[in-house]
């Protein structure tokens, strides 16, 4: 072969491989690009949990059995970010209504599959300033990333939003709370309160970033309601209206409803007004359990939108083993056929009434937004 007949016959293959990628109007078609994002609810600490946790005999803690039957739901998303609703902030560990649980909480949590951590609410300042800088300092020296408080307004002008780059995706997240139970946060730590004009600013400040989405995580509403308020749906209105492209609640410690509709400019707007729990010990009906809320965003020629969404049902089983109260965080759909694992058949039960006021509650209110069946996460709740 001719070294001009070799040259030719380079160009055609090289015109083979890049033809594929050449769209209609000449330009390189960009590929499509995918994220999973997964939202969880309040991680809470109150004192069974901490004594289940405890070894005894020498005073360590382990939390890592809590999560050991939804650690593979949770594993199957590109990202986990939850609410860890405690402070970190040494012993004494106490739970309601001042909560400081160990540090080993929050790694049993990362463990399990859980990326960023949500600490902006109620329960923020339980120990005051010393409180929320001991639980910086544990986060950051774990190298578990986090936001919604901060050791200073500077560390909050640099840092915030917190940004998560996977994927070749960009996500911004940003999260407030509507109080702290009445503790003054002292300067100059700052825990992001719930002011509309600051989160309007943030957000600004966020698309000068050019993310992907722009998330906000609003502790919000009133607990043990199953209906969102006026004023949180107004608020969220305003915040889609000032740019943010998703909005996910939680405080209620019950579960509201989930909403995925566009507007009229065809912009995703999706609105989760409370997860509920993940994991405590409150046994209220409705509060013994919670969701986990998958999204999948898709971007290709530069536009980001919601591919796919849906959710989890989570129960909490508290059995007795070995003469200690146990926490284990059950992904309902796996169990629910299941009766033959729970050690007394009222547990079973309890799951089940859970189940059942969860799919009727969700079911008839939801927008958008269907049931997610582990194992088969292309088939939904009807």
């Amino acid at each position: 072969m001719t070294i001009k007949n070799l040259i030719k016959q380079v160009f055609r293959i090289l015109v083979l491989l890049v033809l594929p990628l050449w769209n209609v109007t000449g330009q390189v078609a960009e590929t499509e690009k995918r994220i999973s994002l997964l939202f969880i609810g309040d991680i809470m600490g109150h004192d069974t949990q901490i004594a289940s946790a405890e070894n005894r005999e020498n005073k360590t803690y382990d939390y890592n059995d809590v999560f050991q039957y939804i650690k593979p739901v949770i594993s199957k998303a590109d990202v986990a970010i939850a609410n860890l609703e405690v402070t970190l902030a040494g012993p004494p560990y106490k739970g309601y209504p001042q909560f400081s649980s160990p540090a080993e909480l929050a790694v049993a949590c990362n463990n399990a599959g859980i990326d960023y951590f949500l600490t902006a609410n109620n329960h923020a300042a339980d120990r005051g300033k010393n409180g929320i800088i001991s639980t910086l300092h544990k986060l950051d020296s774990l190298k578990l990333p986090h936001t919604g408080s901060y050791y200073n307004k500077a560390e909050r002008d640099t840092v915030s939003p917190l940004l998560i780059k996977k994927n070749d995706f960009t996500i911004a997240v940003l999260n407030y709370t509507y109080a702290t139970n009445g503790i003054i946060v002292p300067h100059p730590v700052i825990v992001d309160s719930l002011d509309v004009n600051v989160i309007v600013s943030d957000i600004q400040k966020s698309k000068k970033l050019n993310p992907d989405a722009v998330i906000l995580f609003l502790h919000w509403g009133t607990e043990y309601d199953t209906i969102p308020g006026r004023d949180q749906v107004n608020l969220a209105e305003r915040l889609f209206a000032a740019g943010a492209d998703m909005i996910i609640g939680s405080h209620p410690h019950v579960l509201q409803k989930m909403v995925w509709t566009k507007n009229n400019a065809g912009k995703d707007l999706f609105t989760v007004y409370s997860l509920g729990n993940f994991v405590s010990n409150q046994r209220r009906p409705k509060t013994d359990g919670g969701s986990m809320v998958k999204v999948e965003l898709v971007k290709k020629n530069g536009v980001t939108a919601i591919q796919n969404a849906g959710y989890y049902l989570t129960w909490v089983y508290t059995p007795v083993v070995d003469l200690r109260l146990k926490f284990y965080i059950l992904p309902c759909a796996d169990f629910e056929g299941n009766p033959g694992f729970f050690t007394k058949e009222e547990d079973y039960l309890m799951m089940m009434k859970f189940i059942k006021d969860a799919r009727d509650l969700l079911g008839t209110q939801n927008i958008g937004i269907k049931e997610i069946i582990p194992g088969d996460e292309v088939k939904m709740y009807d």
